[in-house]
């Protein structure tokens, strides 16, 4: 089962943001979404995720049309961090987190372990009772992104799960995109599909089994990271003479501008 959009294009304000776009999210694989601003990427997320409904073509999630699924179900089975997440309350990071248990009837006592792990998972058990309107930016994203991984932290009955992801490492420094790569990376091991917008072609290559390139609403490639990430595409879609050459640990391609 995936998560699949099939023959998709979205006409929006006179402008063809989509065009033919057919692409298939497995279960158990990182996929990483790449290209210059503007190529509509972000509006992909928003079309896969139910957000915004296209003009022509649709999405399938585990073989079932994406509006025929009860938003509850829906919910268990597909979580979503959107490239900006407005939450101008002060919420506690726990509080903020328990939002994702909102689809499940776990009971509160299950529901605050798996808000614990998940501050946790991702380096943010100190902030358990700060507000989020006094955290930075890395920080709400990290917040965020543990909000999500509790909406899909247990197995459900409706098939797959999928966890969509736009920019998730775009606040975060250094060492917490790395974290952040090992666990979208661990969540595939335990079955789950991943697809993440994200603009660092190098961390894309460090984990995606998977990458997609977008060049004005059309996907220009598709394949493994050292399949598309190559001299020639990504010089032509992105304006510039990169040098490309293999990791000498893991033998992933490293893209120089």
């Amino acid at each position: 089962m995936a998560l699949v959009a099939e023959n998709i294009s979205l006409y929006l304000s006179g402008f063809n943001i989509l065009r033919n776009i057919n692409l298939s999210i497995s279960a158990g694989k990182v996929t990483a979404i790449v290209g210059p601003n503007g190529a509509g990427k972000s509006t992909l997320i928003k079309v896969l995720s139910g957000d915004i409904l296209p003009t022509s073509g649709g999405v399938l999630l585990n073989d079932k049309k994406l509006d025929r699924w009860p938003l509850e179900q829906r919910a268990k089975t597909m979580s979503v961090l959107p490239q900006h997440s407005s939450l101008d309350f002060p919420f506690t990071a726990s509080e903020v987190v328990s939002l994702g248990r909102i689809p499940h009837q776990t009971g509160v006592q299950k529901d605050n372990e798996i808000v614990k792990e998940a501050l946790d998972l991702v380096d943010a058990s100190y902030l358990k009772s700060r507000f989020f309107t006094q955290m930075s930016g890395g920080e709400k994203q990290r917040v965020q992104l543990a909000r999500v991984l509790a909406q899909i932290w247990e197995k459900e009955v409706y098939g797959e799960q999928f966890l969509v992801l736009d920019e998730p490492t775009a606040s975060l420094d250094l060492s917490h995109q790395m974290l952040t790569v090992k666990v979208v990376t661990d969540l595939a091991k335990q079955g789950v599909g991943v697809v993440m917008v994200i603009h660092d072609l190098n961390l894309a290559a460090s984990c995606a089994d998977h990458i997609v390139v977008f060049d004005k609403g059309i996907i220009a490639a598709t394949g493994q990271p050292d399949q598309v990430l190559n001299q020639e595409l990504i010089g032509k879609v992105f304006g510039i003479n990169p040098v490309i050459i293999s990791h000498p640990n893991t033998g992933k391609p490293l893209v120089f501008s």
